[in-house]
């Protein structure tokens, strides 16, 4: 867009013809005008005829004869004056969007007014800023754009405010009444702001009333425009990757990450979950601030059962996937969701401990997943990885199946681990809630402790002798059920094993008895009497502490190389 300087006032006719005089009879110049590093050789007097600014100096001066004039501080630089010098002289030139308000600020600086001048450079771009480039979106923000080195004076004269106040006015139309294709073109208008700009226009568009949807649209298009290797780059091959954390570069992302993460609108659940997820790992390796990430935690941590297993890898891995963050921000975001649901349920008045919802039950599918992707990275602890499965309640699993795999993932990605670190592994899960597949593969497992082991098999023995008893067992829970029966039995187990060794210490007694009193028929007799007696209460007591008196077998001297597996082995949930 482009409007050239056209006289129209008898003065300014006469001053162009008076400038094309001078430059066809080539008159020698009497003052130099210096601006930064270039100099301008030009008359005083076709100066003076427009900017009051050089007539002060030369008038001001104590020199006789004013022949170097310095404008170091000048808006624009040497290219601005040069057209404002061009405009004394007479010659035309264009005033673009671009120019525009550079051109404003020098007639300003110049004081090349209307008072001083008729039809002077400042009416002539205030015309121009009017009726052409604040008409559109995109006019308003190139002249904003052009402000950004035009400070404070862009300010002052006000073409800073009106150029936000068009161009958010003119964006809550597009969003609502889009006017080309696509919709959102208006999103990557704004992408060439400077972030303070930017902020201006989210800021007039929130006064406006704009929706949250529409805001989010603006910031998601502005982000990934200015953070393209941060939150688009996922592959870690972008060149800024290398930069030191201390760089200029680097701080300026950090910087401009923390004034977009201030921008977000209010409503928590305006983003995609993806989205946040991104920022919050940008934020993770830029070393943003803790304010910064806390509250992208907390926007995540509030829809978290959108949550894919590939956003929470987002999260965990650096750039180049070979390397686990501090899953501390994992950690937060799975237990600040808990929190919720579990405030949600005590408002609700139900039991948090028995009642999951169904995003809960969501959640802990997710975790158990992201917990078998990150289990296989050696540099991850026990700690860590029982710190993030315990923040699921136990009753959000349905079955422990994904658990497991995690759990068995992990101990083979660690196979030094000794027998009381892998209890401590397994003891993040139940055997019990493990469905008949798992258990069959667990009770073949050889990287299972011996006790989660022994609890797989033993639990489907219980299953096998309990079938006669599922009418009584059906009023309770069949996980608790299962549990207090399994421990009543080992209880009686123990017992049992304690009367056996008491009463094979009692056959050595008597046979000592019997060795010393054999020559003695009628002692011998007596012996035998009380010795029948004896056995028979004996084997009676017995009896009534045996707990696989109905239906099974005692197990006490079975080897343990004879147990047969009837049923085929799956490797449903292998590793391998």
């Amino acid at each position: 867009m482009a409007a050239p300087i056209k006289s129209t006032s008898r003065l300014s006719l006469a001053m162009e013809r008076t400038g094309q005089w001078v430059f066809s009879q080539e008159i020698p110049t009497d003052v130099i005008v210096e601006v930064g590093e270039a100099n301008f050789n030009l008359h005083k007097f076709m100066l003076v005829a427009k900017s009051n600014h050089i007539r002060k100096l030369i008038l001001e001066t104590k020199e006789s004869d004013v022949t170097r004039i310095i404008l170091s501080d000048i808006p624009g630089g040497p290219e601005m004056f040069e057209k404002a010098a061009k405009f004394c002289y007479g010659v035309n030139f264009e005033i673009t969007v671009h120019n525009v308000a550079a051109l404003r600020c020098v007639a300003e600086y110049l004081q090349m007014t209307d008072k001083y001048c008729d039809n002077n450079l400042a009416s002539r771009t205030e015309d121009f800023l009017s009726q052409v480039a604040l008409t559109s979106l995109s006019g308003a923000l190139v002249v904003l754009k052009s402000c950004e080195n035009l400070l404070p004076l862009a300010h002052d004269l006000n073409i800073l405010q009106r150029c936000v106040d068009i161009a958010s006015a003119k964006a809550c139309v597009e969003a609502n009444f889009p006017s080309r294709s696509p919709p959102n073109w208006w999103t990557e208008e704004l992408t060439i702001l400077d972030v303070s700009f930017f902020e201006r226009i989210i800021v007039a568009m929130k006064g406006r009333g704009a929706k949250a949807l529409t805001i989010a649209s603006a910031i998601i298009t502005y982000t990934e425009r200015s953070l393209r290797d941060l939150v688009r780059d996922h592959s870690g091959n972008g060149t800024r990757l290398i930069e030191p954390e201390d760089s200029d570069i680097r701080m300026h992302q950090r910087e401009l990450l923390e004034s977009i993460v201030a921008l977000l609108p209010v409503e928590k659940a305006a983003f995609p979950i993806n989205f946040l997820c991104c920022l919050l790992r940008t934020a993770i390796f830029l070393r943003a601030a803790n304010s910064c990430k806390t509250e992208l935690e907390k926007r995540i941590s509030i829809i978290l059962e959108h949550v894919t297993v590939d956003d929470l890898l987002v999260l965990s891995f650096t750039y180049d996937g070979e390397r686990l963050f501090d899953l501390e921000s994992v950690r937060r975001i799975v237990s600040g969701f808990m929190e919720k649901e579990k405030s949600v349920a005590v408002f609700n008045g139900g039991d948090f401990g028995e009642v999951c919802s169904t995003g809960m039950q969501r959640v802990a599918k997710t975790v158990d997943a992201y917990l078998g992707e990150i289990a296989t990275f050696g540099d991850l602890s026990i700690s860590k990885f029982n710190g993030i499965a315990i923040l699921v309640p136990k009753g959000a699993r349905k079955a422990d199946d994904d658990l497991y795999r995690a759990v068995d993932i992990y101990l083979k990605a660690h196979p030094h681990l000794d027998e009381i670190e892998r209890e401590k592994v397994c003891s993040v899960m139940d055997p019990l809630k493990l469905s008949y597949e798992a258990r069959v593969h667990a009770s073949q497992n050889k990287r299972l402790p011996v006790q989660i082991v022994l609890h797989a098999l033993y639990f489907d023995q219980l299953k096998i002798r309990s079938s006669a008893d599922d009418t009584h067992n059906n009023n309770m829970p069949g996980a608790i059920a299962t549990r207090n029966q399994l421990e009543a039995d080992v209880s009686l187990v123990k017992e049992n094993e304690v009367l056996r060794t008491e009463l094979l210490k009692m056959k050595m007694y008597i046979a000592d008895i019997q060795k010393t009193t054999v020559t003695q028929g009628t002692s011998a007799n007596k012996g035998s009497l009380r010795k029948t007696t004896f056995f028979s209460s004996m084997s009676k007591t017995l009896g009534k502490l045996n707990p696989f008196k109905h239906g099974s077998k005692d197990t006490f001297n079975i080897d343990d190389g004879a147990v047969d597996i009837t049923k085929p082995r799956r490797r449903r949930f292998s590793i391998s």
